[in-house]
């Protein structure tokens, strides 16, 4: 019997070949994490072995995971990351489609025109733009406000989920057929959606027209009134 083996066949130079290497495809994927904007672990998010990992306490702390993101191909595009802006305690959260050109340079989900009528919405059902939470399903403003591709929805839905967590909202607003699908994994067009709510892990979720859509088409106010409505008598049991 060599110094390097034993009678269950365990070879100690295998073993520390292969160490190595494991060690050295750990460094490789943290330096590729790093490049794409992995700056750490929030700090106390280390667990013990056994215990399952909470939810992100804050949104701070979700936006730290963020980082300066190059997960998808929107980052060489944008002036910066749109997070999300409001109550972090809010019961009710908007979730729109994806940054504008005024949202990309302030760096705040609707701020143009379709953020003016998006706060006018929320005077009407008697609550302040700082009651509620705003947040879209991309960070970053696609190239000339396409719609959000697959592979983006993908890289960025996370982020949404860990928001959504981090405030724990009683309601749900989708704002469009992006935030809708999304959310309720539904390939129904918004206008059969709409109306009524769907159930997002448990919460309840009320489909409606984007903003947006409203400017181009002001006849469907109606449509979104009635739905707002529903909102507020929900919330108002709350």
């Amino acid at each position: 019997m060599t110094p390097d083996s034993s009678p269950i066949g365990f070879d100690r130079g295998s073993f520390l070949a292969e160490l190595r290497q494991i060690v050295r495809g750990l460094r490789y994927h943290l330096e590729e994490e790093k490049s794409l904007g992995f700056n750490g672990w929030p700090q106390g998010s280390w667990r013990p072995p056994g215990k399952t990992p909470s939810f992100p306490s804050s949104l701070e702390a979700a936006r730290s995971e963020l980082g300066e993101c190059r997960r998808c191909k929107l980052h060489p595009h944008r002036t910066q990351i749109v997070f999300g802006t409001g109550n972090p305690e809010a019961k009710l959260i908007f979730v729109g489609e994806a940054p504008g050109r005024e949202e990309d340079l302030q760096g705040e989900p609707f701020v143009g025109q379709a953020g003016q009528l998006l706060n006018k919405i929320i005077q009407a059902i008697q609550l302040r733009r700082e009651d509620v939470y705003i947040a879209n399903i991309i960070k970053c403003r696609p190239p000339e406000n396409r719609n959000p591709e697959p592979d983006e929805v993908a890289a960025c839905e996370p982020f949404l989920i860990k928001q959504l967590q981090a405030i724990g909202p009683k309601l749900i607003c989708a704002l469009g057929t992006f935030a809708a699908q999304t959310l309720l994994k539904s390939a129904e067009k918004i206008s059969s959606l709409r109306g009524r709510f769907h159930e997002y892990q448990g919460i309840p979720l009320m489909p409606t027209y984007h903003p947006a859509f409203l400017l181009r088409n002001p006849n469907r106010k109606r449509e979104v009134w009635e739905d707002m409505k529903k909102i507020k008598k929900e919330y108002d049991k709350l």
